[in-house]
C-alpha cells in the first residue's frame, strides 16, 4: 500500500512537471491559426514593427495570375489568390461572404500602411488586397469574374485585346487644313521653279558650248549666245578703250614692272568662255517663260489658286468639246482656234511653243492632227538637226528606193 501511495506521488509529481513544461512551451512559443483555405500566422500580428516591415518589402507572394489587361479586376493576380484562397481546390464548394471578409479583414491589418510605415511593397499589397475584397464581395463583379477567369477569348471579345489603343488629343481640323494646303501650294511652287531651272540650265549649257541642234541647241539657245558675244566684244572694247585712255593720260613716269608668266592661248580661252558664261546666265534668267509650262513660278502655281481655277478650266474644256461638235454637227470648216487647239494637241505644248508663227501657220496647214502628216512633220524635224552630209546621205538612200524627200 505504501509502494502504491509512493508511486501515485512520483506520477503526480511528473505529470505536474510536464504540465508546466507544456505551459512554458505555450507561453515562448508563437501559436497559430488555421483558417479553411488560408493559413495566417499570429507571428505576423506581434513582433518587433521594424523587423516586420523589412520582411514587407523582402516578401514575394504568390498571388498566381489571370488575364486582366485592362485591369477590370486584380490586373495580372488572381483575386482568390490573394486573399489566400486556391481556387483550384475549391471543388463545387467556394468560399462564402463571411469567410472572404474574415480574410480580409486579417491580412489588411497585417499589410496596413499605418502598421507599416515606409513599406511601399506593404502599401502596394494593401491596395491589392482590398481591390480583391471589392471584386469578390460584389455578386455581380463575382459572377463574371468566375465566368471570364478561364475564358480569356471571352474577355478578349467583350473588352478587347492586351493592347490598349488611347486617343489622341482632339487637333483643331481648320489647322490641319491650312497646314495641309500650305504644304501643297509650297511645294507646287518649288516644283515649277525646278521645271524653269531645268529648261535654264540646259539653255545656258546650250549656249555657252554652241551646240548644235544634234547636240541639243536651239533657235533660242543661238540667238542668246549671239547677243551674249556681241555684249562680251562691247565689254573687251570698252575696257581696252579705259586702258588706253589710262596710258595716255598719265605723266607720271612709272618705274618697269616685272613680266609675270604669259597667258596661254587656252587659258584665255577658257577665260572669255567663263565671261560668256556669266553674260548667258544673265540673260537666261531674265526670261520668264519659256513656253510649254517652263516658267518662273507665279501666284498662279499657288496650289490653292490652281484648285480655285480647276472648275473653270473643266468648264471650258467641255464647252469647247461641246461647240467643236456642234460645228461638225453642222457641216461647218475647222475655225482658226481648232486648227490651233488641234495642231498644240498633235505636236505637244512645248514643240508648239518652241516654232515661230510663220512655222506655225505652216503646222496648221499641214493638217498634223492626222497621224501620216504628223509622222511626216517629225521626220521633217529630226533631218533638220542632221548635218548637210547627213542629210544628202539620207536624201540619196530614199531616191535609190525610188521615193523623193520633199
Amino acid at each position: 500500500m505504501r509502494h502504491n501511495k509512493s508511486l501515485v506521488r512520483s506520477n503526480t509529481i511528473i505529470y505536474r512537471l510536464l504540465l508546466t513544461v507544456i505551459f512554458l512551451k505555450c507561453l515562448l512559443l508563437p501559436s497559430s491559426f488555421q483558417h479553411p483555405g488560408i493559413i495566417v500566422s499570429a507571428a505576423e500580428d506581434t513582433g518587433n514593427e521594424n523587423d516586420g516591415k523589412n520582411g514587407m518589402d523582402d516578401e514575394k507572394m504568390d498571388w498566381g495570375t489571370f488575364y486582366d489587361p485592362k485591369g477590370l479586376f486584380c490586373g495580372d493576380y488572381d483575386c482568390y489568390k490573394i486573399l489566400g484562397f486556391d481556387y483550384l481546390t475549391f471543388d463545387k464548394v467556394k468560399p462564402t461572404m463571411k469567410e472572404i471578409t474574415k480574410s480580409y479583414r486579417s491580412l489588411s491589418r497585417t499589410y496596413h500602411p499605418d502598421k507599416n510605415k515606409g513599406s511601399k511593397s506593404a502599401k502596394e499589397k494593401f491596395v491589392k488586397i482590398a481591390r480583391a475584397y471589392e471584386v469578390l464581395t460584389n455578386s455581380d463583379k463575382r459572377k463574371e469574374y468566375d465566368y471570364l477567369r478561364d475564358r480569356p477569348d471571352e474577355y478578349l471579345h467583350k473588352y478587347g485585346s492586351s493592347v490598349i489603343f488611347k486617343y489622341a488629343p482632339k487637333s483643331d481640323v481648320r489647322v490641319i487644313i491650312v497646314i495641309l494646303l500650305v504644304s501643297a501650294s509650297l511645294f507646287t511652287w518649288f516644283v515649277q521653279q525646278q521645271r524653269w531651272r531645268t529648261v535654264a540650265d540646259h539653255l545656258i549649257k546650250a549656249a555657252v558650248e554652241d551646240w548644235g541642234r544634234r547636240e541639243g541647241g536651239s533657235t533660242e539657245s543661238a540667238e542668246i549666245r549671239q547677243k551674249a558675244l556681241e555684249i562680251l566684244a562691247n565689254q573687251l572694247e570698252q575696257k581696252e578703250q579705259e586702258n588706253g585712255h589710262a596710258t595716255n593720260g598719265s605723266t607720271v613716269a612709272k618705274k618697269p614692272q616685272k613680266k609675270g608668266a604669259k597667258v596661254t592661248k587656252k587659258e584665255k580661252k577658257q577665260e572669255e568662255k567663263e565671261a560668256l558664261r556669266k553674260i548667258v546666265e544673265k540673260l537666261v534668267n531674265e526670261i520668264d517663260d519659256f513656253g510649254g509650262g517652263f516658267r518662273k513660278p507665279t501666284w498662279r502655281d499657288v496650289f490653292v489658286v490652281k484648285c480655285l481655277y480647276l472648275p473653270a478650266a473643266i468648264f471650258r474644256t467641255v464647252s469647247w468639246g461641246i461647240i467643236f461638235y456642234a460645228r461638225r454637227l453642222r457641216g461647218l470648216p475647222y475655225s482658226d482656234e481648232e486648227l490651233e487647239v488641234m495642231t498644240k494637241r498633235a505636236v505637244g505644248q512645248i514643240a508648239w511653243d518652241a516654232c515661230s508663227e510663220e512655222e506655225h501657220e505652216q503646222m496648221k496647214k499641214s493638217a498634223l492632227w492626222n497621224t501620216q502628216n504628223l509622222e511626216e512633220w517629225k521626220e521633217l524635224q529630226e533631218m533638220k538637226t542632221l548635218s548637210a552630209g547627213e542629210r544628202k546621205q539620207i536624201a540619196r538612200m530614199k531616191k535609190k528606193s525610188g521615193s523623193k524627200l520633199e
